[in-house]
């Protein structure tokens, strides 16, 4: 009932701002009109981002790390002591973490590090720089076409139903693909303020921002260089060109190259391991993730719009009509290109090209604001206008069916409560076994979690260590284990 209660509130709340923003629009207040996009998009993150338990794939991995990271933020563990064997290859129960890159976590500690260690704190850096995107969005559509095109885009983009439930962590590689898709679209955004204001600062801060995308997610984020070349084209000789492309090639080397180097050096079977991971992706059909070579292409509707295969088609019939004209180039080039690449190797996702979104947003809206000026006597005003608000319900749909604002929910369900409560469990080195939620239950406690119940050998050699073991009591528990004098027996339920 909570949900569906603060659902309609936040709704309700959207409309109203997205309406004075296209009212602010019409009377010429375009930065008011900005801010108020913006701040649309703010309340749907919070209403996304405020569940109170972390969710299952992949959110509750990367903020246990987080929370580690604290203590230790060149060390990424996942069980930060582990009591246990563990296989290293295994990402959901290893030591050492090297599973995702380090900034996205870095940034979810210092959420932490600043309000605490708890959900929303680690969310709130995903909420900062998703909503700034909308702002960086904005400023590349009005460079590429107009204010009216950029702040259509922004708009889009605020509402994105898939941007803002990896914003709340609701979906799989959630904050990490929030913080990709904010680094390359600010290394496009400082791309254009390099080659405009011809600032040998801003090329340096362009090669930092790649850096950092590369420290999110990877290689990929390297689509910015070629957006670069596009943007630096005829604006400057090419020895200006080549004298800032080595800039940021350094700068972005510097960034991301240390952190691979130490890795190696510190974790050599680990970083070995995911870096041979990472590559069977190309290859192989990984963790259960087959589809077609055009899955892609299918999610595309339901990700952004339906109306985008237009406007794709629209895009490619520009690029050769104006003879690769800049601006349609540039938007070319960071769509088509991840597209191509993704859809052909063997591993697919929907987050793997959301880093494209921003582009996709120009090319919507640059796609519907040509339409609008296009000149045909069965194109009327009624109907260029009703291509507009039918695209625009069709994104809101998808953020509804997304966000769930009406949904009947449980924000702060029974079993994180029940997780909760085990710090109730006083004392050091407590080791606590048989509890489903494991990872998440490190997250809340500072104890050692497992889902097993173990070995009467593991039993013993823990306690001997100085360890106190504990195991929850699901009902279904073996003689041996209510029989043992060294373990405590408690009920997470009863925590509460």
């Amino acid at each position: 009932m909570l949900n569906q209660i603060l659902g309609s509130v936040t709704v309700v709340l959207c409309i109203l701002i997205f309406y004075l923003s296209y009212r602010s629009y019409k009377n010429s207040r375009i930065n008011n009109s900005l801010l108020l996009i913006m701040l649309g998009g703010l309340v749907l993150r919070l209403f996304a981002g405020t569940d109170l338990y972390l969710h299952t794939w992949d959110e509750q991995f990367h903020a246990l790390v987080a929370k580690n990271l604290l203590k230790h933020p060149l060390v990424p563990t996942l069980y930060d002591n582990p009591v246990l064997p563990y296989d290293y290859r295994n990402w959901g129960g290893s030591h050492i973490w090297l599973h995702r890159q380090p900034v996205p976590l870095w940034f979810m500690a210092s959420g932490m590090r600043l309000f605490g260690v708890n959900e929303i704190a680690l969310r709130i850096p995903s909420i900062i720089f998703s909503t700034m995107s909308i702002f960086l969005t904005f400023y590349i559509g009005k460079y590429l076409f107009s204010e009216r095109t950029g702040l259509l885009a922004a708009f889009f983009h605020s509402i994105n139903g898939l941007i803002i439930a990896l914003t709340g962590g609701r979906i799989a590689t959630d904050h990490i693909d929030i913080f990709f898709l904010f680094f390359i679209e600010l290394s496009v955004f400082l791309s254009i303020l390099s080659v405009e204001k011809r600032s040998i600062l801003f090329s340096v801060l362009t090669g930092i921002s790649i850096g950092l995308a590369i420290l999110s997610k990877w290689l990929p984020a390297l689509i910015v260089i070629p957006a670069w070349l596009v943007i630096a084209y005829k604006k400057m000789s090419i020895k200006d060109i080549l004298y800032r492309l080595l800039i940021i090639t350094d700068r972005l080397t510097i960034v991301f190259l240390p952190w691979q180097l130490y890795i190696f050096k510190k974790f050599p079977l680990e970083a070995t391991w995911e870096n041979n991971f990472n590559l069977r992706h190309i290859t192989n059909v990984l963790e259960g993730h087959k589809s077609t070579v055009f899955y892609h292409f299918y999610k595309a509707a339901v990700i952004w719009n339906e109306f985008i295969y237009l406007a794709l088609i629209w895009i490619i019939f520009k690029v050769f009509k104006t003879r690769f004209k800049k601006k349609y180039l540039i938007l070319s080039i960071w769509i088509f290109v991840p597209y191509l690449f993704f859809s052909l190797i063997r591993t697919r996702m929907q987050g793997y090209l959301l880093f494209t979104g921003p582009a996709m947003f120009v090319v919507l809206s640059a796609f519907l604001l040509n339409i609008q000026e296009f000149e045909h006597k069965y194109l009327t005003l009624f109907l260029k206008r009703a291509i507009i608000v039918l695209c625009v319900l069709l994104s809101v749909r998808y953020t509804i069916e997304r966000v769930k604002p009406f949904d009947k929910r449980e924000r702060n369900p029974e079993w994180a409560r029940q997780l909760r409560s085990l710090n109730k469990i006083k004392g050091e080195n407590v080791v606590l076994f048989n509890v489903d939620k494991n990872i998440s239950a490190m997250f809340y406690t500072d104890h050692i979690v497992y889902q097993v119940i173990p070995t009467d050998e593991q039993i013993d050699t823990i306690t001997r260590r100085g360890y106190k073991v504990y195991i929850n009591d699901d009902g279904n528990l073996p003689e041996r284990i209510i029989s043992n004098p060294d373990i405590t027996i408690i009920k997470a339920d009863s925590l509460i």
